[in-house]
This record gives C-alpha cells, sequence and structure tokens, in this order.
C-alpha cells in the first residue's frame, strides 16, 4: 500500500529542524515557577522528554514535569503559579484544549505548542511548528515539536542550556545522513513474518521514551503489536511473556547502565529470540548518526520511521491512514471523539 505522505514527512525533518532553530521566538519561562508540560500519545513522550531536559541540566533544581493531558484535564490540580506547556499536533483535541481552559481559568501561564493550521487554542502564546501532516502515523511534527521544546528549554534555563542549544545546531545534518541508514533485512523481516506476535523495543533513560514513542509509531503504521519499555522494566515481570522466536529492538546506551543493556539482551537470546540493535555504528541492525546524548530523542526515531515504510510495504499496511481504510476501524472509531 502506498505510503506517500508518511515518506515525505519522514524526508522533510532535517529542513523542518534546521528552520526551526531560529523561527519561531519562544519566550523565557520563569525558572522559578514550576512547569508542566503536558499531551497526549506522542506529544505525552515529546512533554516528558522536554521534562527530562530541564532535570537533566539543573539537576533538579528547577521543577518541571510530565503530566498525560487527559489527567491533567479532568483529575489533576492546576495551580496558579504554574507554567503550563502544552504540546498538540493540530491544536484540535478535547483534553488538552480543556487544561488550556482550565489553566486559563486559575491564572496560570499557558503556551500551546502546535502545527500550522487553523485551530487557534486558547493560550497565552500560541508556537508553530510544521504544517499538519497528510499521514496519520507522525513523525515530523513530533521532532518539530522537540526543536522548540528544545529552545523552550535553553531558553529557560540560558548558560545552563548552553550544551543542549549547541548539539540543537548540528541535528538538521545528522538527520540528513540517517535517512540514507536503511533498516536491515532482519530487522524487517523480524515484523513482516511475527503477525500476530508482539515484540519489544527498550532503551534506558530517555531512550526508554524514545521506546514508547517509536513503539506506537510501528502499531500506528504497520498494524503490528510492539511494546516499548525501559530496559530495567523489561526485566521484572515481563519476561514470562517472552518467548523463542519473538523480537526484541534493543537501545544501545550511550552511556552507562548498569550492564542492563547485555543482561536483558543475554536474557533473549539464551530464550531463542531475536535481538536487534538500534545504535550509532556500521553493525547495528537499526543505525542512527551519532550525536550527542541530549539530542538521541530526535535523531534515535527516525530509523524506525524508515522500518515502519519498509514494514508497511511488505505487509500492505498504511502509515498514512493507520487502519482507518478498513471500514471495521473506521466505524468504530466514528463513536469516539478524540
Amino acid at each position: 500500500m502506498s505510503t506517500l505522505h508518511f515518506d515525505r514527512h519522514v524526508a522533510e525533518q532535517p529542513d523542518t529542524v534546521r528552520r526551526l532553530l531560529t523561527d519561531p521566538e519562544v519566550p523565557a519561562l520563569d525558572p522559578g515557577r514550576p512547569i508542566v508540560f503536558t499531551g497526549i500519545g506522542t506529544s505525552l513522550h515529546a512533554a516528558q522528554i522536554a521534562a527530562g531536559w530541564v532535570e537533566a541540566l539543573t539537576h533538579g533544581r528547577v521543577r518541571a514535569s510530565a503530566v498525560n493531558a487527559h489527567d491533567l484535564a479532568v483529575t489533576s490540580a492546576v495551580q496558579p503559579t504554574d507554567q503550563v506547556v502544552v504540546i498538540s499536533h493540530r491544536g484540535t483535541k478535547r483534553y488538552p484544549n480543556m487544561v488550556l481552559r482550565k489553566a486559563s481559568e486559575v491564572g496560570a501561564a499557558t503556551v500551546c505548542i502546535t502545527g500550522v493550521g487553523q485551530a487557534e487554542p486558547e493560550a497565552n502564546l500560541v508556537l508553530r511548528t510544521c504544517p499538519q501532516e497528510k499521514a496519520s502515523t507522525h513523525t515530523v511534527s513530533h521532532t518539530a515539536a522537540l526543536t522548540v521544546l528544545a529552545r523552550l528549554v535553553g531558553a529557560l534555563l540560558e548558560d545552563a542550556a548552553s550544551e543542549l542549544i549547541d548539539a540543537l545546531r548540528d541535528v538538521p545534518g545528522q538527520l540528513e545522513r540517517a535517512l540514507a541508514f536503511r533498516p536491515s533485512a532482519a530487522a524487517v523481516d523480524a515484523l513482516v513474518r511475527d503477525e500476530g506476535v508482539p515484540a519489544l523495543i527498550a532503551g534506558t533513560g530517555t531512550d526508554a521514551i524514545t521506546a514508547q514513542e517509536v513503539a506506537l509509531k510501528l502499531k500506528e503504521g504497520t498494524y503490528r503489536w510492539v511494546e516499548g519499555m525501559h530496559t530495567e522494566f523489561a526485566l521484572h515481570g515481563t519476561p514470562a511473556v517472552f518467548r523463542p522466536g519473538m523480537s526484541a529492538f534493543l537501545i544501545a546506551p550511550s552511556g552507562e547502565d548498569g550492564g542492563r543493556y547485555e543482561d536483558l539482551s543475554g536474557f533473549l537470546g539464551k530464550l531463542g529470540a531475536r535481538v536487534l540493535r538500534c545504535a550509532d555504528d556500521d553493525h547495528a541492525d537499526l543505525r542512527f548518526a551519532r550525536t550527542h546524548p541530549l539530542m538521541r530523542p530526535i535523531v534515535a526515531t527516525l530509523p524506525f520511521h524508515l522500518l515502519v515504510s519498509e514494514v508497511a510495504r511488505e505487509v500492505g499496511s498504511s502509515p498514512d491512514l493507520t487502519h482507518f481504510e478498513a471500514e471495521a476501524w473506521k466505524a468504530a472509531f466514528s463513536q469516539v471523539t478524540l
């Protein structure tokens, strides 16, 4: 099945990041007030990365959290002193907009990071990223949101974030190089052949968030069940469902992980699982460009986008339509308002 829109959006990532290095202008939030990053799905993953950057760069001195927009809208409290940053691809979803209204009602400061489109979120400031994607499996808009979030963190922390901003400038070139790194035949075959057999993606630190994000992309674009989680979590309880022949995509750590990458790889290998390696070297089954550890959430997603495209062509799925081309899925989802 055609993946024309999806493939085009994947290829747009380098130029999109390059433009967003300077445009739009971003505000300087107050480091003395709590910052709440929020979104749903892919946007929640971006929120978690942003909160992680703040934590890593300030060692917890600046308080930032990432909260699911549904929970923040329905059950969690928003305080007048909060600075609420909502990430939303289209700016139209119910719960992110409920968060903005809830925050406004108590007098909290609000920023919305969203794509270029007709939606006008009710925020104190709206930061536009890129044109709306025509593919339902979002790629470039996630990369764009992370780029704007990095700049937002840079403006917030100033000198403390110089390492982050310096590393961000190199990302467009790194993404361009990574577009030429095709997934190995083994990586493609792992998902083409294993219909009905869940696959695992695991990583440590922010790579764990990347694992969750790219698992969602593979679900949307290939219709295979893929689970993303922290490497340590994968060693607790989860081994009960590991089985011979299953596939596991393990993101090699950029630093010390207590030996857990090797532990998980060895455990899976002894069970007869297929272990596929995602890393920044020539021997990886899924290769991404070498980058600063802070930029891995942006750069390490791209090989999985390429994997989605190749698997979709083999199995006849559509990353553009995410199963809405099938009447059963279309009818069922017509009853749900996102």
